[in-house]
């Protein structure tokens, strides 16, 4: 099953509130956040051998990803809300 059918009702509410670009790429965050706590919590099973305290080098690189992913979904968000308002600002002038 696709993530579209997965998470319609989720979708339709962002896609509804922000509109469609700036609403899945919320619920894409969503999705990453749902990820990193899974791996969060194998990694509580799947320590380190060196350092207990730590996840495994392979769960802490996984993290680092979905981390460096989240951060780029949302700067990609930033940059079109950025640019809905410098189009509403030229449309007003």
């Amino acid at each position: 099953m696709s993530v579209l059918d997965d998470r319609r009702e989720e979708l339709e509410k962002h896609e509804f509130m922000m509109g469609e670009a700036r609403g899945r790429l919320a619920v894409t965050l969503d999705v990453l956040t749902d990820a990193l706590i899974l791996v969060g919590q194998h990694g509580v099973y799947c320590s380190s051998a060196r350092n207990p305290k730590v996840p495994a080098l392979d769960l802490q690189a996984v993290l680092a990803n979905i981390n460096g992913a989240k951060e780029l979904v949302a700067s990609v968000m930033e940059r079109l809300r950025l640019d809905r308002l410098e189009l509403e600002k030229n449309a007003r002038q």
